[in-house]
């Protein structure tokens, strides 16, 4: 079961060798870089190349480990003893399966997605710990012992907003996604866009590049904004030439596709009036 990227997906060597070493170690695999990456969109392309199932755990802040496994609804069961419902005599009547009891009770081998680890609690991953590692669990209410019948591929993203656990690490074959330079992005935005011209191509993502080597930038325009942007131009049928930043706000057109806060819009134009002033 081997990787090798999709048609839709442009994938580097290195992160190729990521997935297949995870598959083959039979760990978890920790996918961190910048938002907008393609973190996510790279669990739905393993499911999709390997004609897999993918079952998405979208992580929030509020999101308990204890969810991917199962929750027991206590207060329904207790209202339904209230009521003389003939449901309260099965406690499996009142269980909700989690994430991670679907993947583990599927026929075939699955993709478990758990994206934005990094957003719950701190010990969320450590709740999580023995259930990755040993694929089962114990459920109280009822004494079972589920276990996986085929050991999912696990993919984790993170955006780094919080440390994770030395002792989740371990468990983990980890793969930083770099931000794709010119060429490969030019890969990408051709799988996306087939057909573009090549003087707009190119013209827009010199423009783009320029945008994120600004020095003191908060917000560094991702891969997915780029693709929005050219998606712009694309549609509106700019002209390469016109993508030259406006002398008078050094900033390029639809520039609110690529700069998402007004600090990084007024850094621009703070840069503007700097060099018309030098000039």
């Amino acid at each position: 079961m081997q990787f090798q990227g999709t048609a839709d997906y442009i994938a580097d060597k290195d992160l190729m060798i990521a997935v297949n070493a995870a598959i083959r170690l039979e760990r978890p695999l920790l996918v961190k870089g910048e938002p907008g990456t393609g973190k996510t969109e790279l669990a739905r392309q393993i499911a999709a190349a390997l004609d897999l199932e993918l079952i998405e755990w979208s992580v929030k802040s509020t999101t308990k480990a204890q969810q991917g496994l199962y929750e027991y609804d206590a207060v329904s069961r207790l209202r339904d003893s209230q009521l003389g419902d003939e449901r309260v005599n099965e406690v499996r009547n009142y269980i909700r399966k989690g994430k991670l009891w679907q993947a583990f009770e599927a026929d075939r081998r699955v993709v478990l997605l758990i994206d934005e680890i990094d957003k719950a609690d701190i010990e969320f991953p450590n709740d999580l710990l023995q259930e990755l590692d040993r694929m089962e669990f114990h459920v109280y209410e009822t004494g079972e012992m589920i276990g996986a019948r085929h050991r999912p591929i696990v993919i984790i993203t993170s955006n780094n907003e919080k440390e994770l656990p030395d002792a989740f690490l371990r468990r983990c074959f980890f793969h930083y996604i770099r931000f794709p330079d010119a060429d490969t992005l030019a890969r990408i935005v051709e799988v996306h866009y087939p057909g573009i011209r090549k003087t707009l191509l190119s013209a827009a993502l010199a423009a783009f590049y320029d945008i994120r080597q600004v020095p003191g930038l908060k917000k560094k325009p991702s891969t997915s904004e780029a693709l929005d942007w050219i998606r712009l131009l694309v549609a509106d049928e700019v002209d390469p030439a016109d993508l030259r930043a406006d002398a008078k706000t050094m900033l390029p057109k639809l520039h609110g596709a690529l700069l998402k806060n007004e600090q990084d819009v007024h850094l621009f134009e703070r840069l503007a009036f700097m060099a018309r002033r030098d000039g």
